[in-house]
């Protein structure tokens, strides 16, 4: 199977994409009624071809409609939107990445939530030393 490379997609695409991820499963009708500035029935149908062929999607007929899934597992396509979010708006930087996470979120991080990821911090130490 091909690698699932986000950067890779159109932006219609990219929305059809975010749209199965979050709905695990969808026919035209409902991804359409999730769209902003819904395009034509067709136009959907068209690009989930497209999706298809690339093998990002894969579709089933049930009862009168067609219902398409997304053929990556969630772990995958975590990996390949965080890597192009950090090259695309972080200067290709982690370090940048997580700075402006936390600069954002550290009054709403618990004490738990900080020692997690203190622990994790530890735990890339030790296996960077391996």
């Amino acid at each position: 199977m091909k690698p699932f490379l986000y950067n890779e997609l159109s932006r219609r695409e990219r929305q059809i994409m975010d749209i199965l991820f979050r709905m695990k499963e969808a026919s035209v009708g409902e991804i359409l009624g999730q769209l902003p500035d819904s395009p034509p029935y067709n136009s959907v149908r068209v690009i989930l071809t497209i999706l298809e062929k690339k093998g990002h999607v894969f579709h089933q007929r049930v009862g009168q409609r067609y219902v398409y899934w997304p053929t990556h597992g969630e772990d995958s396509v975590k990996r390949s939107a965080l890597k192009h979010m950090v090259s695309t708006f972080f200067d290709g930087s982690p370090i940048k990445m997580l700075s402006t996470l936390l600069d954002e979120s550290t009054s709403r991080l618990s004490e738990s939530d900080l020692k997690e990821l203190s622990n994790m911090i530890e735990k890339a130490k030790k296996d960077k030393q391996k």
